[in-house]
């Protein structure tokens, strides 16, 4: 179970991440051009969703451990 919620988290990260900061680099359909608050949003969005996802994996481990 916390291998697959710590594969979640990744998901997370590389699609609302990852991804994003790529097509920025790459000026992949405008995006230097679209780069406003609703996007950092969503950046930080995913970002906080991938480590909260992150640290229930981390505490279903703990929960192993008694």
């Amino acid at each position: 179970m916390a291998n697959a919620i710590d594969r979640a988290s990744t998901a997370c990260l590389t699609v609302g991440l990852l991804t994003p900061i790529a097509g920025y680099l790459y000026n992949l359909g405008g995006l230097r051009d679209g780069m406003n608050v609703w996007m950092l949003a969503g950046l930080v969005g995913w970002l906080l969703t991938a480590l909260i996802l992150h640290y229930l994996a981390r505490r279903v481990l703990k929960g192993l451990r008694q």
